[in-house]
């Protein structure tokens, strides 16, 4: 029996991949910040222990490390998947806005990666899986605040492969595309003001519009998405990235050869700022 460490559990990918991880035999410690929600969402099970988590507290992270360890003797998976959107143009959103996104999308994710992994560490053993976004692949007009902190956790965990690598535990970044899940409805996605008149009929403007006409019309299934987590965690060679959804594996194909091209184009350049050869010698 494996024991599965969730953020976020009580609602959207968090409650599917709690339900997945119980049925398939697994134990599984529940977080969200009232736990209360867990169990009206997932119900009673005597694999499942709902604990009470604000990811943004790093001394209650700690604490639920703890009581994970304390119920079941070992935490084996984390899910880092709470979090939530941004919508507006960069120069729109407040100061307030971007912190508190800051606050859960990245410090959050340390601050339990780190609760967590002394306890992976012991065990020599455990797979962290980080829910980015195929905007922590691809910035879009209208997100570019939650991008980057999307951004961020595909450069966390990038780095963060090869250091726990040695010591047994493998990482693995998820990047959905869009789910018909609440991610773009109020209780997901904080919508900046439409302050700056001169968005308005820019791709930042035009997608506020997008984003109410695609709310609970995602291509994605959010239950196969789910399923898919078990089986990285079944696998014995899972991947570094993981996207899920046509639309984001499109986009980064799309985006990879973006990149190649202007490489291409401006390769000559890039090249040209080293030191000489024989002078970097001499260095």
């Amino acid at each position: 029996m494996r024991v599965w460490f969730i953020t976020g559990a009580s609602r959207g990918f968090g409650a599917l991949m709690t339900k997945e991880a119980l049925a398939a035999g697994d134990a599984v410690v529940a977080t969200a910040r009232n736990p209360e929600t867990v169990t009206d969402a997932i119900g009673s099970h005597p694999n499942l222990l709902p604990v009470a988590l604000d990811v943004t507290d790093e001394a209650q992270a700690q604490d639920a490390a703890a009581a994970a360890v304390k119920k079941f003797g070992r935490i084996d998976i984390l899910v880092n998947n709470a979090g939530f959107g941004l919508l507006g143009a960069v120069e729109e959103a407040t100061t307030d806005e971007i912190e508190k996104m800051y606050a859960t999308n990245v410090f959050g994710l340390l601050k339990v990666t780190r609760a967590v992994l002394p306890y992976m560490r012991k065990q020599r053993s455990g797979h962290v899986l980080n829910f980015s976004s195929i905007g922590g692949y691809v910035g879009h007009a209208g997100w570019g605040v939650y991008c980057s902190t999307k951004f961020a956790v595909e450069g966390i965990s990038e780095s963060m492969a090869p250091e726990v690598a040695p010591l047994g535990i493998k990482v693995t970044v998820v990047e959905p595309g869009f789910f018909r899940t609440d991610f773009l409805a109020g209780n997901s996605l904080v919508v900046s003001p439409p302050t700056i008149p001169d968005y308005v009929d820019t791709p930042a403007g035009a997608m506020r519009e997008i984003a109410k006409q695609a709310n609970h019309a995602q291509p994605g299934d959010p239950a196969k998405l789910a399923g898919g987590i078990i089986a990285i965690v079944n696998s014995p060679n899972p991947p570094l990235r993981m996207p899920f959804g046509s639309d984001t594996v499109a986009a980064i194909e799309a985006k990879n050869a973006h990149v190649a091209e202007e490489l291409a184009a401006w390769r000559e350049l890039a090249m040209s700022t080293d030191f000489p050869k024989d002078v970097a010698s001499a260095a």
